[in-house]
């Protein structure tokens, strides 16, 4: 039947690959009969959030997509779908967006499922909100995404029961969508617990600091510097705090310890069905390093300009680029990435955030790793703050949060070289800290030092409409020619449009 393929109706929820959510695989559901317990709440949700923990979604094709969308990362292959991505002439039909449009909306059904199934349970608000309130959550996160990415969206807050309605649906303004994601990261914050088992189980910080972040990519400056800030005051109740390594961040033998993951996508060296483990590791991987059982694919790769933009003897471009590698035994620096002898490998400096140390992983190349990947952490938090504080005339506290992250990277610490060779970096006074006045220019280069190859940089472009100078000729990556301001927002998926004539396109496509 034709309805069944609205993307409104599709909720397959698929519980393999999340190591810290409870896995008992549920089919299509509905909220009469299924739902007696909070406990059956708590299962829903494990589903819409293992959406996410997928290769559509943050598993390659969004996070590779933000990557290569940034002045940070360069295209190493010819696939028209990652030209299209990397050069900003992206059509309606590209497969990697259409992938994790779908994967969101899954997402998202999932979470209204949750939502609405807790309904139906009797339980006191004390005892059920707190676990519906992760639903809430969800919701949000997967909008977000959404609407940074395509503008106003179709906003569907509830299981799709009339498919009819569902093929009919339009785009709901920007605007809007904002304020139904701010609705239902409050109602998180006002339900959550303050610390959770797992930092893939969203705590009252993830949602506060989501807050945070929404005001701030909308310009409310004010209440984004008092929602971080609260944040940062409550640190110790959250149990927050910098890493003293900021290696251990990218580490996945070590990350689960860490107390500056706020939310994150757990991933458990699961090969699941239909390619949903990670595949970020070999995507940013050397070809030809005798690591990772082969080494990477040497598809995203940041240009020699991203490298340099790093300051010596600043320990985040130590733990952030591969400087040298061993391939076929022998031990070569970045000038000499290319003796794999493939068309793709590149002499220059590799993104090491994800290969490094990808934990035990189930397959070649670092496919399928143990990596927590930070949705949000501490770090960002105080960026957040700072830039906020910037924009409300407060500089000393600008100053302050700054140089907390840059005395974290002044520390150094443990990790290892691109032949496995275990290294201790000793502290340094790089980067010094910073004084006088700040701007926002200033804020938004530790951001984009300090969180390079997390997915962060491109809507801080986007937000702060800086592509006429990042992609100019002057730019990390030289020119992309193809942009235009129309590109701050991507096309709304073609076959979405083909199947409902409601929905309209974005502005240049």
């Amino acid at each position: 039947m034709k309805s069944i393929k609205y993307l409104f109706l599709i909720l397959g929820i698929s519980l393999a690959g999340c190591s810290d959510l409870e896995e008992q695989p549920v089919g299509l559901l509905s909220p009469d009969g299924f739902f007696s317990s909070p406990a059956d709440i708590q299962t829903v949700i494990d589903g819409a959030f293992t959406h996410a923990i997928n290769e559509k979604f943050w598993g390659r094709k969004l996070s590779i997509a933000l990557m290569l969308r940034s002045d940070m990362v360069n295209l190493q292959s010819t696939q028209t779908r990652r030209v299209e991505m990397d050069q900003l002439t992206t059509l309606a039909s590209n497969g990697m967006l259409t992938e994790y449009w779908l994967k969101a909306y899954q997402g998202i059904a999932a979470a209204n499922l949750a939502i609405e199934g807790a309904a139906s349970v009797e339980a006191a608000d004390g005892i059920k909100n707190p676990v519906t309130a992760q639903a809430y959550f969800a919701r949000a996160f997967y909008y977000f995404h959404l609407v940074r990415q395509f503008g106003g969206v179709p906003y569907v807050d509830a299981p799709v029961t009339d498919a009819e309605a569902a093929g009919a649906i339009t785009r709901t303004p920007a605007a809007e969508v904002y304020a139904n994601i701010l609705s239902d990261l409050t109602f998180a914050k006002d339900w959550l617990p303050n610390t959770q088992s797992s930092r893939a189980i969203p705590a009252k910080s993830a949602a506060s600091a989501y807050i945070a972040l929404v005001h701030l990519t909308m310009g409310n400056y004010q209440a984004a510097y008092t929602e971080a800030k609260e944040v940062i005051d409550n640190k110790g109740t959250y149990d927050l705090e910098l890493d003293p390594n900021f290696q251990n961040l990218f580490n996945a033998e070590v990350i689960d310890g860490s107390k500056e993951p706020i939310f994150a996508l757990d991933y458990n060296n699961v090969e699941a069905p239909n390619n949903a483990y990670d595949q970020i590791a070999p995507m940013t991987g050397i070809r030809g390093d005798d690591r990772n059982s082969g080494g990477g694919w040497s598809v995203a790769v940041p240009k020699l300009a991203v490298y340099e933009s790093f300051q010596e003897g600043d320990y985040r471009r130590t733990v952030s680029f591969e400087e040298e590698a061993s391939i076929g035994g022998e031990v070569v620096p970045f000038t000499q990435f290319d003796i794999s002898g493939h068309q793709h490998a590149a002499n220059q400096p590799y993104i090491a955030k994800y290969s490094r140390y990808p934990g035990a992983f189930a397959r070649g190349s670092g496919r399928a790793t143990s990596h927590n990947y930070s949705m949000m952490r501490y770090a960002e938090v105080l960026l957040i703050a700072a830039e906020a504080a910037v924009e409300t005339g407060n500089n000393a506290e600008a100053v302050d949060y700054i140089n907390q992250v840059r005395a974290r990277a002044r520390m150094g610490g443990a990790t290892k070289t691109g032949a496995d060779t275990p290294v201790t970096v000793a502290p340094s006074d790089v980067p010094a800290d910073i004084t006088g006045t700040v701007t926002v220019a200033d804020v938004l280069e530790e951001r984009r030092i300090e969180l390079a190859f997390e997915g962060k940089r491109w809507y801080d472009i986007a937000r702060r409409e800086m592509g006429a100078e990042v992609y100019g000729p002057n730019g990390l990556e030289g020119e992309k020619p193809n942009f235009s301001a129309t590109d701050y927002l991507l096309p709304i998926p073609g076959d979405e449009i083909d199947r409902n004539s409601n929905l309209t396109q974005n502005p240049g496509y």
